[in-house]
């Protein structure tokens, strides 16, 4: 009996040395959780057994169970590495298309040759997809899927609508020569903007603006504007008239439509653009633009992709557009120590770990994502060099149990 009981201590300090050792193994290892190996002892006996009396049979393992307390943050240069500051884990895919999910606190990712965000070893991770305003459109497991992040933003689009908001000057003064867009004492003032034709060809719309009255006492207040696009006039003279406040009262609404424009680089020739002044003032400040937008839009390069703490990835574009492109998949369960070691930083849903819970991150009981950090292993490096001390000393002396015994059975049987 003796020798089975020093023959567990041993296997168990063997046990102790190889958890210790894979922690030490593992201690730069990124979102690696460190594991306890934790023992209880063999105890038999029966109704007709002595138990004032009775003695142990040795020790077992009952458990290396993972320790899944927060690891340190180290920041890095990479906007696509993250972090989870709290609870949860990232949910990750084997293949892009499959249903099979694993859970990982390791969030070094990178893109891989088709734009898809994966981690080290190819593995995709999942998002929910995200609304316009930001929010999730589903938070089921199922309804994950693999982020991608596309290098440019869709098809060109053609300008159709402008607005421009301006404050005229009062005390400016009418020109006498007559309108002449090469010559800046014909006009009073003149604002530009950029727009784009069906191919995403960009050119240039400028908004002339000429003072015409009061030319005599009792006169009211009237400027003509004027529309080119590329030098070519799109937009013949249009009277503006305002009232002795300085409120443009006709047209009104300040809404007009240019001509076709036919531009001959191959694009749609019957684009035309509706011109809109929401906001019209005449005062004795100077000339002002107070609002300058059109709808159009170029193809765009991708510039930069950030994600927010609330999970959300955005990608904004050389065209100065921006796309929500998912929000990051959190999970946790109600035991997280039950769950499966699948290797690669990686563990699976079992019937310990109970039931998988998503939802995104820094909402309710999930931690936030920290862009640009990654989670460095929880493994202390001095108390596990203590452990491998301790086991050491105890798988010695379980050894010196095993010697002793020998001898012992060595002298029985050397009596004659």
């Amino acid at each position: 009996m003796s020798f089975n009981i020093a023959l567990s201590g041993v296997n168990a300090a063997q046990k102790d040395l190889d958890v210790t050792a894979n922690n030490i193994a593992n201690v730069n290892t990124i979102g690696f959780k460190e594991s306890r190996a934790e023992f209880s002892d063999v105890y038999a006996n029966s109704i007709f057994a002595n138990a004032k009396t009775q003695t142990g049979s040795g020790v077992q393992t009952a458990a290396v169970s993972q320790q899944f307390h927060q690891g340190a943050l180290q920041f890095t240069n990479n906007s696509l590495d993250m972090a989870i500051n709290g609870s949860g884990f990232f949910v990750m895919s084997n293949e892009q298309d499959s249903l099979d999910r694993t859970f990982t606190r390791a969030g070094a990712f990178r893109l891989n040759d088709e734009g898809f965000v994966t981690n080290s070893q190819g593995h995709y991770l999942q998002t929910y997809k995200a609304n316009a305003d930001g929010t999730p459109a589903g938070l089921g497991i199922n309804s994950t899927q693999a982020l991608k992040i596309p290098d440019k933003a869709g098809q060109p689009q053609a300008t159709e609508n402008v607005k421009t908001g301006i404050n005229l000057p009062t005390k400016a003064e009418i020109p006498t020569d007559p309108f002449d867009a090469e010559d800046s004492s014909t006009y009073t003032s003149s604002t530009s903007m950029t727009i784009y034709d069906s191919l995403g060809d960009t050119h240039t719309l400028t908004q002339y603006f000429v003072k015409t009255g009061p030319a005599s006492s009792g006169d009211p207040n009237t400027w003509e504007m004027r529309v080119h696009v590329d030098g070519v006039e799109a937009l013949a003279a249009t009277t503006l008239t305002f009232d002795n406040s300085g409120v443009l009262t006709t047209p009104d609404p300040a809404e007009f439509t240019t001509n076709a424009l036919g531009f001959t680089n191959g694009s749609d020739p019957s684009q035309q653009i509706d011109i809109k002044i929401p906001t019209a003032t005449l005062n004795s400040g100077p000339f002002e633009v107070t609002q300058s937008n059109q709808d159009g839009t170029t193809v765009g390069r991708l510039t930069k992709v950030d994600v927010g703490p609330d999970g959300l990835v955005q990608a904004t574009y050389s065209n100065g557009s921006t796309e929500n492109l998912g929000i990051v998949a959190m999970a946790r369960f109600p035991n997280d120590q039950g769950l499966t070691q699948v290797g690669d930083t990686q563990w699976r849903e079992s019937l310990l770990s109970g039931e998988v819970v998503t939802g995104q991150p820094n909402t309710g009981v999930f931690g936030k994502v920290s862009v640009a950090a990654l989670e460095s292993s929880n493994t202390n490096l001095t108390t596990e060099l203590v452990d491998l001390i301790t086991a050491q000393r105890n798988f010695q002396a379980n050894s010196r149990a095993l010697e002793v015994n020998s001898t012992l059975q060595q002298t029985i049987l050397q009596i004659r």
